[in-house]
């Protein structure tokens, strides 16, 4: 199991470089990007099934990390769901100046939209690349 944890870790960060990556270069490039929302969902679960891993070899007692490896492996998933409100909160910002998207045209609806798909982006991107930034120090502080 422990090689399993070991592999799933190297998944995390691979998968949530690669969404945070294409989402900051979609971002920056103002194109909103499907594949990005694929990537990161794929990031997500790897999290999830990573911290689902850890706590499985903490309670069978097959591991015996320090407190910081544990802080490190599940904080990544609080920050997965922390993201996902803050990207509501980011579509509803975009939104706020819009009485009725139904009586705008649809250029103005894709105006709309479009604003919403990249603030949503922005939001989940960084999410990505700080689950990157805490996973890679969960790494260092590891160890079997």
């Amino acid at each position: 199991m422990t090689s399993f944890h070991i592999v799933l870790g190297i998944a995390v960060l691979v998968t949530n470089g690669a969404a945070g990556g294409w989402g900051a270069v979609a971002w920056l490039r103002d194109t909103p990007s499907v594949w990005f929302w694929y990537l990161l969902r794929v990031a997500q679960a790897a999290v999830a099934v990573q911290v689902v891993g850890g706590l499985m070899l903490l309670a069978r007692g097959e591991t015996s990390p320090d407190g910081l490896h544990i802080a490190y492996g599940l904080v990544p998933l609080v920050v997965t769901l922390f993201s996902e409100g803050l990207r509501l909160g980011a579509a509803q910002r975009e939104l706020e100046h819009v009485e009725d998207v139904d009586s705008l045209g649809r250029a103005e609806q894709l105006a709309v939209a479009r604003r919403v798909a990249l603030a949503e982006m922005g939001v989940m991107t960084v999410g990505a690349l700080l689950i990157l930034t805490l996973a890679l120090r969960a790494y260092q502080t590891g160890g079997a």
